[in-house]
């Protein structure tokens, strides 16, 4: 037996022993005896358990792309093409439970995995996503005014979302047939929305602050106001006078939607509205225990016993609000009638996950505007169930303000 043969067996005994087990019980002994191999044989070829098992999705990195990339053969519909990327991630794992189970109960659970050169490997499939939201920006297909990353990012914490249901708590048979239902959900995100005068005006006013806020009035130019709005410098003019016209009316659009917005704050009964506070309160409720926030994304949420205990149970009934919200505003025309609830609550856990990982574990404390993006995400959640092209989006005038950690003031 050569070499590559021996590491190739070691590597399938792990994915077998340690799916049964978990990376914290399986022995190095049990798989080097599930290999028919020494012990000592193991360590010529890892430096030790963790190692060997965060090796896992390099050796499946060859069977995975080359069977992507031939799915993707002949696909040039960008919608058509990016549907095939999910499903193929979601058939893969559902015809591979073992690694996916590995995958995501003791890779992803681990601070260290995020360092290593497996991870880099899952980051591979990322960019192929990545390339193709950005290739439907291009085309036309897809909002140039989307943030391709965000929405990348919410896609793989949705998909991610589903597989730890499916191995963990059994609710999923199995997440390959969902993908039409989050497909829904994703195409109502990007498809773009029609230009109307308001869009239009919101769109400068949001590059006139971002570029007063970086510049200063004085440094500032309308030019620079319209290349960040994507509007000619003409189109500028022919809703603001000059630049200090432009300036006071920062004020006066904002104050007036928080006056708007003010009975609902004693009394929503819009669930447009409702779906917008209740992401902000989950965003805002782990933001304050930011302790807990970084126990519970991976030591909690990927371990396999907490699928089986009560205080999942207390997961589920909290997010059975969310459902209701979502099956209110389909039942009063707010929200499509198509939306599965189910996979859109896995979005939302997803999203959350997904972003919240790479702010506090992944990227430390890199800064970034963080309430910029719940804002975002807020949004885009609420665009997902929503039919775009019939109904412009509503903001929340609630606010939950961020310090620059991410705790809430």
């Amino acid at each position: 037996m050569d070499a590559s043969e021996k590491k190739l067996r070691i590597l399938e005994a792990a994915e077998q022993v340690v799916s049964e087990k978990g990376l914290s019980d399986a022995t190095i002994s049990e798989i080097a005896g599930a290999a028919g191999l020494a012990d000592s044989v193991i360590y010529q070829y890892f430096k030790g358990k963790e190692d060997l098992v965060f090796s896992l999705p390099i050796s499946h990195e060859e069977d995975f792309f080359t069977s992507l990339n031939e799915h993707l053969k002949g696909i040039w519909d960008t919608e058509s093409r990016l549907m095939k990327i999910l499903w193929f991630y979601l058939r893969y794992s559902d015809t591979h439970p073992q690694y996916s189970k590995i995958l995501y109960f003791d890779c992803f659970s681990s601070v260290n995995f995020y360092r290593s050169t497996g991870y880099a490997s899952i980051r591979r499939y990322a960019r192929i996503l990545l390339e193709c939201l950005e290739q439907g920006v291009r085309e036309g297909k897809f909002s140039r005014d989307v943030d391709t990353v965000l929405v990348r990012d919410m896609i793989l914490g949705m998909m991610g979302c589903e597989i730890v249901q499916s191995i963990a708590s059994k609710t999923i048979d199995a997440t390959a047939p969902d993908v039409e239902d989050m497909m829904s959900l994703i195409l109502s995100i990007l498809r773009p929305r029609p230009e109307t005068e308001e869009n239009k005006v919101d769109k400068i006013l949001d590059a006139a602050e971002k570029v007063f806020a970086d510049k200063g009035v004085y440094r500032a130019r309308v030019l620079d106001i319209a290349k960040l709005a994507g509007v000619s410098e003409g189109t500028v003019y022919e809703y603001f006078g000059n630049k200090e016209d432009l300036l006071l009316s920062l004020p006066d659009r904002h104050f007036r939607r928080y006056q708007e917005g003010l009975p609902e704050i004693f009394e929503i009964k819009s669930p447009f509205l409702k779906l917008q506070r209740f992401i902000k309160y989950y965003f805002s409720l782990f933001f304050e225990k930011q302790d807990f926030l970084k126990v519970f994304l991976v030591q909690i949420q990927l371990t396999r016993r907490f699928y089986e205990t009560e205080q999942f149970q207390f997961f589920v009934q909290f997010f059975d609000i969310l459902q209701s919200i979502v099956e209110e505003g389909m039942a009063d025309g707010s929200f499509r009638p198509d939306v599965n609830p189910e996979v859109f609550r896995n979005m939302f856990i997803g999203t959350f996950n997904n972003l919240t990982l790479r702010w506090f574990i992944v990227h430390g404390d890199r800064h970034e505007d963080r309430m910029r993006k719940i804002e975002e995400v807020a949004e885009l959640l609420c665009l997902a169930v929503t039919d775009t092209r019939a109904q412009p989006a509503m903001t929340d005038s609630t606010e939950y303000v961020l310090d620059r950690k991410g705790g809430t003031v």
